[in-house]
């Protein structure tokens, strides 16, 4: 009868010990539904491949909107070329058509995931191309809100990641990230939501020194882009964009229209003499 009572006890605080060994929600609950830890590397790479390396290569149409805390509001327009190349490395261009003291200014970006990125920028005011050192790639693009980094993205390895659980955003499941730089940088974290479905960034939350929130980044608009004229082959491709600096009330909104994969884009379309004289083809 003893014996009947212990065991009858250590089943019961088994019991005990699994559920409180079991995630509880903010209301008390079991988290029973929660997936298991993902691997947030992974993940990252697999977020940083949707939304940078779709299809061999990209053109599109970019309107850039620099709005000030007082609604005033000043537009780029440019062009963006972006070719993969040799299986991770990337070659970025940017040509921009307006307002017109940039106009036939040229950006560009050969990207290296094992070591620091190519930068370049051509101003034809004075007919130079300068090269931008890798300590300037979290300044700002062209007065936006974005940064060069932005543009061409992270290296995943820059950062250490956890994942920290799934939840919605709106109406989309998302796998929450956080992102801490290895190297000290001018943020000491990064949230992600990573939508389950398509892997693109819906919403990045950047924290300075402080821990305070600074700069927020919303996908706010997506939409499935053919590839290759295929109707079949889609692309869930982020054709609206926005990054706010939280301290300055400044944002910067972007808009992508004439998108298209896999125009067969070639080598020479990325080299310094096209800085000077752009593909006519694929920018006009």
């Amino acid at each position: 009868m003893n014996m009947v009572r212990i065991s009858t006890a250590l089943v019961a605080l088994c019991a005990v010990s699994v559920i409180a060994a079991t995630p509880l929600d903010d209301r008390g609950r079991l988290e029973q539904d929660q997936p298991a830890p993902l691997d947030a590397e992974a993940l990252m790479e697999r977020s940083q491949r949707a939304l940078h390396y779709a299809g061999d290569d990209m053109r599109s149409r970019v309107t850039m909107d620099l709005i000030d805390q007082n609604g005033g509001r000043r537009t780029r327009e440019m062009t963006m070329l972006r070719r993969n190349v040799d299986g991770e490395d990337q070659r970025y261009f940017i040509y921009f058509h307006a307002p017109g003291e940039v106009r036939g200014m040229t950006f560009m970006v050969w990207k290296y995931p094992e070591r620091n990125d190519d930068r370049w920028i051509y101003v034809p005011a004075v007919d130079l191309i300068r090269r931008i050192a890798a300590d300037d790639s979290r300044s700002s693009f062209v007065g936006s809100d974005f940064t060069y980094e932005d543009i061409s993205g992270r290296d995943v390895a820059a950062d250490r990641h956890v994942f920290l659980r799934r939840e919605p955003l709106g109406d989309r499941e998302c796998d929450l990230v956080e992102s801490v730089p290895v190297v000290a940088t001018d943020h000491i974290r990064r949230l992600s939501w990573i939508a389950t479905d398509s892997f693109l960034p819906l919403k990045e939350e950047y924290y300075d020194a402080q821990g305070d929130v600074f700069r927020v980044f919303t996908a706010d608009t997506l939409e499935d882009v053919p590839v290759g004229g295929d109707s079949s082959h889609v692309v869930p491709t982020i054709v609206e964009r926005v990054m706010r600096n939280l301290k300055t009330g400044h944002r910067t909104e972007v808009r992508l229209t004439s998108v298209a994969y896999n125009l067969g884009l070639n080598e020479d379309d990325f080299s310094e003499r096209r800085m000077r004289r752009p593909p006519q083809d694929w920018i006009r």
